[in-house]
């Protein structure tokens, strides 16, 4: 028991200070990136529903383009998506390595997935109370926010559940080209110097994660359904 006691202690004074380090890396990109995308993503989720044919503001050529647009950054696996906009992530964020380098390929890749989601979740709201609120004159802005995104919130809580646990998996990627956090330590660390300890502690961290962040969003949606 004191050995194991003595090896635990001996490992957190060798990788403590970059086990939390890594984490707190982790943490920032998923939050930023996360933020972003919802400020962009929902958007265009709410484009998708609006301007499909049978719409609230039908318009072909749009949601067309906008479609196909989403369709191609959806179909780009993340490591691609991160070498294919490096000429742009330099012109924009000044780097390509670390967090501040990785968080512009995080949104590009998060963003259109989210915006998938949420225009999923809308296209589950009963479509004859959408038409109730028009046949009252309701505006379309005002059904929008009251309507559409009042009576999808749970299926959109699901939604920023499932995207934020995509970018936990697209840091720990990220970690392969120098992006920082528990990915990078995996990586530099567990495999190319050989610490199978540090390795799976960072494995175990991520686990732990997704778990935290499915478990919160699935008891968000479910009060949210209740309300």
């Amino acid at each position: 028991m004191k050995k194991g006691g003595y090896e635990m202690n001996a490992f957190w004074s060798q990788w403590g200070n970059v086990i939390i380090e890594g984490l707190g890396q982790t943490l920032v990109m998923v939050c930023i990136a996360l933020a972003l995308s919802i400020v962009i993503g929902i958007p265009l989720g709410v484009l998708l529903v609006i301007t499909r044919p049978g719409g609230l503001n039908s318009n072909f050529p749009f949601y067309t383009g906008l479609n196909s647009i989403i369709n191609v950054l959806r179909s780009l696996p993340f490591i691609i998506l991160l070498f294919l906009i490096l000429p742009l992530t330099k012109v924009i964020m000044g780097t390509t390595i670390g967090v501040q380098g990785v968080l512009l390929p995080l949104i590009i890749y998060t963003a259109p997935y989210l915006a998938r989601l949420v225009e999923t979740s809308l296209l589950e709201v009963d479509g004859g109370v959408i038409e109730a609120y028009q046949a009252m004159g309701i505006s379309h802005f005002h059904i929008i926010c009251s309507v559409l995104l009042r009576e999808a919130r749970g299926g959109i809580i699901r939604g920023l559940t499932i995207a934020m646990i995509g970018l936990i998996g697209a840091t720990a990627m990220a970690g392969l080209v120098g992006a920082g956090g528990l990915g990078s330590i995996a990586y530099q660390y567990g495999f190319l110097r050989n610490e199978p300890t540090i390795m799976y502690t960072t494995i175990i961290l991520l686990i732990i994660l997704v778990q935290v962040v499915q478990s919160l969003g699935n008891g968000i949606a479910k009060s949210l359904d209740r309300n």
